[in-house]
């Protein structure tokens, strides 16, 4: 198995074979509760008006996402994992668009396969990728809007790597090294109150999901569903 580690817009571009595009913070995070409380699906758009046109014409109940880290006017529910907690989702079909997570997956167009990574299913997504043997995994690490760099993203996707690779790094460690760094600064800033400081706590809560999040194309959509 060939490994390749990418990061950004231009590494979604350049991903094959199988591909991870991570966001911890905290589209893949969110999504990955929304599907545990009972979603039956995520359409993944890269645009907020792509997303209100589906709903609109019927396409998806109810939208949730962000632009600058805030919900989007017409938008249901923001990016925020605390929040869709506590939502009523079972039976509903979501739509969401991010700067960063969304934007990866719809660029990711020369996969042959696409998970939505996060560290909550890290390890339930890499035995999916396992049973199916694949010749490349690309790990991408979206960072913030795809345009640079951050610890969460980068350290999920060494993480990932390692897993593939048949080591077991400590949890705890990655956790700390993220928490150390400047991402995870905004979550509890009275400044930015749209950065809840129990979304920290749910991304950070890692392998708690038992599914990988796996992402299919129907009908020209990107279509993401919990894969066990």
């Amino acid at each position: 198995m060939i490994i390749n580690m990418e990061s950004l817009l231009d590494g979604a571009r350049a991903a094959r074979g199988t591909a991870i595009i991570i966001d911890v913070y905290r589209a893949f995070t969110t999504g990955a509760i929304a599907l545990s409380r009972g979603a039956k699906a995520i359409i993944l758009v890269a645009e907020v008006e792509e997303a209100l046109d589906l709903k609109n014409n019927g396409v998806g109940q109810l939208c949730m996402g962000e632009v600058d880290g805030k919900r989007p006017q017409g938008f249901d529910f923001g990016n925020s994992p605390y929040e869709i907690s506590t939502a009523d989702v079972i039976d509903k079909v979501l739509i969401q668009s991010t700067r960063a997570g969304t934007v990866g997956v719809s660029a990711a167009v020369n996969a042959d396969k696409i998970y939505a990574g996060a560290l909550v299913t890290a390890e339930a997504t890499i035995n999916a990728i396992l049973r199916s043997s694949p010749d490349i995994v690309t790990i991408v690490a979206m960072g913030d809007q795809g345009k640079v760099k951050t610890d969460e993203d980068e350290q999920c996707a060494l993480y990932l790597r390692n897993l593939l690779q048949g080591r077991r790094p400590d949890p705890q460690s990655v956790r700390s090294l993220i928490l150390a760094g400047e991402e995870s600064q905004k979550y509890g800033d009275p400044a930015r109150p749209h950065f809840h400081p129990k979304d920290k706590e749910h991304a950070l809560e890692i392998n708690t999901m038992p599914f990988a999040i796996s992402v299919t194309r129907e009908d020209g959509l990107l279509v993401a569903r919990m894969e066990s």
